[in-house]
């Protein structure tokens, strides 16, 4: 026997269409903040460069008067810690001759280069032309720097980021009081570049040349640390 099927009936439901929302309006500021501190910490190079007939002569010339700087420094009052070899290189010395262009010979080597460095950091700064001048005596004949830092940087860092968020706010309500708007919460908060003081500079060759007869003038300054931050804040009408 058959049996009819019967579908249940649909109902349909009108519900009201969902009002249009306004997008909130937003302000991103971006703004730098800064901290001054006095350094107290001195990063610079020293070392020597030798030459000799052969690669091993230059070496060795080198290491005995390589031994003597680190041994001076040492002596300076810096620290093992504070003395890291940063580059050791040796390279030969080729002949000079005129340019001829029918000439394919390779030039002649006429002897080597050899060089040896180290970093340094100075920790007493009121010390630290002094201690040039013993390098200097001690046969260092190629010196750099120096870059002053802060050994712990990271106090003087939360004081420039707070005054860069501070400068970005009052910035953000600026724009938004001449928008007849006023500032509502913060919905981001991102950290751009940092920088922590100048870069390290070469000594001028007329200083080092005058190393053995009076003492070397460096002068610290201040360390200027920034912070730059990018805030998007949420505005909102009067």
């Amino acid at each position: 026997m058959l049996k009819a099927a019967f579908a249940a009936p649909l109902l349909l439901l009108a519900t009201p269409a969902l009002a249009d929302t306004p997008p909130v309006p937003t302000l991103t500021v971006t703004a730098e903040g800064h901290s001054t501190r006095a350094p107290d910490l001195a990063v610079f190079s020293a070392g020597v460069s030798t030459t000799g007939a052969t690669a091993g002569e230059a070496l060795s010339a080198n290491a005995a008067a390589m031994t003597r700087v680190i041994a001076a420094l040492k002596a300076a009052g810096i620290e093992p810690r504070d003395i890291q070899t940063s580059s050791i290189a040796l390279n030969p010395v080729y002949e000079q001759r005129p340019y001829n262009q029918a000439d394919t010979t390779p030039p002649r080597i006429t002897g080597y280069t050899a060089s040896n460095s180290v970093s340094i950091r100075q920790r007493k700064l009121a010390a630290f032309g002094k201690v040039i001048d013993t390098l200097v005596s001690a046969g260092a004949n190629q010196v750099n720097g120096p870059n002053f830092q802060l050994d712990h940087p990271d106090a003087a860092m939360d004081e420039a980021r707070v005054d860069a968020v501070a400068k970005a706010r009052a910035r953000a309500e600026l724009y938004a009081k001449a928008a007849g708007l006023k500032v509502g919460r913060i919905l981001s908060i991102n950290e751009g570049g940092q920088n922590d003081g100048p870069i390290a500079r070469p000594f001028a060759p007329m200083l080092m040349a005058r190393a053995e007869k009076a003492p070397t003038p460096v002068e610290a300054g201040e360390q200027d640390l920034t912070a730059q931050v990018t805030i998007n804040f949420e505005l909102a009408g009067q």
